[in-house]
């Protein structure tokens, strides 16, 4: 059952982020890869915040926290992506664009994970022991 749970999250969340990272683009036809940045940070953000909310504190089923964690927010994120467009960036000459793109990346999941995590850390809210 947890396989079919993550399948069909990753499903959702694939599609969620093909949606977000084409209208993002498409707005902002600028180049760079705005579309994947702001899936890996939405995802970084609420996969901290769900991991201390949810997974550390509650009984939800294993079932429902896996197609949720691993499945759609997995599926959401994408480091491949990242990775491609990174190197496309670099093989146009944009070194500094890819540069910053990698720094900004990684230390601004860092962040937003570190923020979602202390958020749904927070006592007295919903599902809190």
């Amino acid at each position: 059952m947890v396989y079919l749970g993550v399948g069909l999250g990753g499903m959702l969340g694939s599609l969620l982020r093909y949606l977000v990272s084409l209208s993002t683009n498409n707005i902002l036809n600028n180049g760079f890869p705005m579309g994947t940045l702001i899936v890996n940070f939405a995802g970084s953000l609420f996969l901290g915040w769900f991991t201390a909310r949810i997974v550390e504190r509650s009984k939800w089923n294993p079932v429902l926290m896996a197609t949720i964690g691993t499945g759609l927010t997995g599926s959401f994120t994408t480091f491949s992506t990242f990775s491609l467009e990174t190197m496309i960036m670099i093989e146009k000459g944009s070194i500094g664009f890819a540069v910053f793109y990698v720094l900004l990346s990684a230390v601004g999941g860092l962040l937003l994970a570190t923020a979602g995590y202390k958020l749904g850390a927070e006592p007295g809210r919903e599902g809190a022991k």
